[in-house]
C-alpha cells in the first residue's frame, strides 16, 4: 500500500498558518514588552507625584484641563467645608493603593465647598462595615460636618464610569458600586461638581472612621512573564512545524529510494 504525502501546496498551506502563527504570537510578546515599559514610566510618573510636596487646588478655569494621563494622583492641599448634605458610600472590598486597608466596607463620598462656593467631593475615607448599615455610616460621617472651614490634604482623582456588571446604586441606602461623583451629584442634589474628586490624606478624624490615609502604588508588572509565555509559544510553534516538515522529508525520501527499487 502506498503513503499518500501532502502535497507542495498543502505543505504550503501549513507553513503559511505557521508563519501567520509566529508572526502573531511573537507579535504579543512585542506588545508586552512594551507594555512593560509603559508600566514602568507610569509608576514612576505614580511614584513621583505621590511623594511631591501638596500643591494647590487647581483653579476653576483649570478644571476643564485636568486630565488622568497629566493629573491623576497629583498632591493637593487646600481649605473647605463640609455641606450639609446627603453622603453617598462606594461598597468596597478593599484596596489596591491603601496598604491599610482590607474590605469589605465602603468609602465615604461628602460634598466639600471651596471658598467662593464651587463643590469638590471628597472621598472622606475608609468604613468597616460588612453590611453596609447605613446608620453606622452616617455616625462615623456626621461629625464631619460641622460648618466649619477645614484644611485638607488628597491626592487629584477622576470619577469612575460603571460598566455592564457593575450593580445599580441603592438609593434608600445612598449605596454605590462605582464612584461616579457626577451620577451621585445628580441623585443627593450637591449641584454641579468638580471633574475629579480628592482621595482624603489628612486630617484623621479623632475617631479614626472615616480613615483617610496616604496612597502607594501597586501597579502589577507582570509583562516580562507574559512576553516570554508569548515568545515561548511562537518558538514552540516554529519547532513544531520544522519538525513535522524534517519527518515529511524523510518519508518522501524513503518513499523514493523504495520506488526505486
Amino acid at each position: 500500500m502506498s503513503t499518500v504525502l501532502p502535497r507542495p501546496r498543502g505543505r504550503l498551506g501549513l507553513g503559511l498558518i505557521a508563519l501567520l502563527m509566529v508572526a502573531l504570537l511573537a507579535s504579543l510578546g512585542v506588545w508586552q514588552l512594551q507594555r512593560r515599559v509603559e508600566k514602568h514610566a507610569l509608576i514612576a510618573a505614580l511614584t513621583e507625584r505621590l511623594a511631591s510636596p501638596p500643591g494647590a487646588l487647581p483653579a476653576v478655569a483649570e478644571w476643564a484641563k485636568l486630565t488622568p494621563a497629566q493629573d491623576e494622583f497629583r498632591r493637593v492641599a487646600f481649605s473647605a467645608r463640609y455641606a450639609a448634605l446627603p453622603d453617598a458610600m462606594v461598597y468596597s472590598s478593599g484596596s489596591a493603593i491603601r496598604d491599610d486597608v482590607s474590605g469589605p466596607g465602603t468609602w465615604a463620598m461628602l460634598p466639600a465647598r471651596l471658598p467662593g462656593g464651587p463643590i469638590v467631593v471628597i472621598n472622606a475615607g475608609f468604613v468597616p462595615n460588612t453590611m453596609q448599615d447605613r446608620a453606622v455610616e452616617d455616625r462615623a460621617v456626621k461629625p464631619l460636618v460641622s460648618g466649619e472651614a477645614v484644611t485638607l490634604t488628597g491626592y487629584l482623582r477622576f470619577p469612575e464610569h460603571p460598566g455592564a456588571l457593575t450593580p445599580a446604586p441603592d438609593p434608600a441606602k445612598r449605596l454605590w458600586f462605582a464612584r461616579d461623583t457626577a451620577t451621585m451629584a445628580a441623585m443627593l442634589g450637591w449641584g454641579d461638581v468638580a471633574p475629579f474628586y480628592i482621595d482624603l490624606e489628612a486630617p484623621v478624624p479623632t475617631a479614626g472612621v472615616p480613615k483617610p490615609g496616604p496612597l502607594g502604588v501597586h501597579l502589577k508588572d507582570d509583562h516580562l512573564q507574559y512576553a516570554i509565555t508569548w515568545f515561548g509559544l511562537a518558538g514552540a510553534v516554529a519547532m513544531a512545524f520544522a519538525v513535522w516538515l524534517a519527518g515529511q522529508r524523510r518519508r518522501r525520501g524513503g518513499d523514493e529510494a523504495s520506488a526505486s527499487l
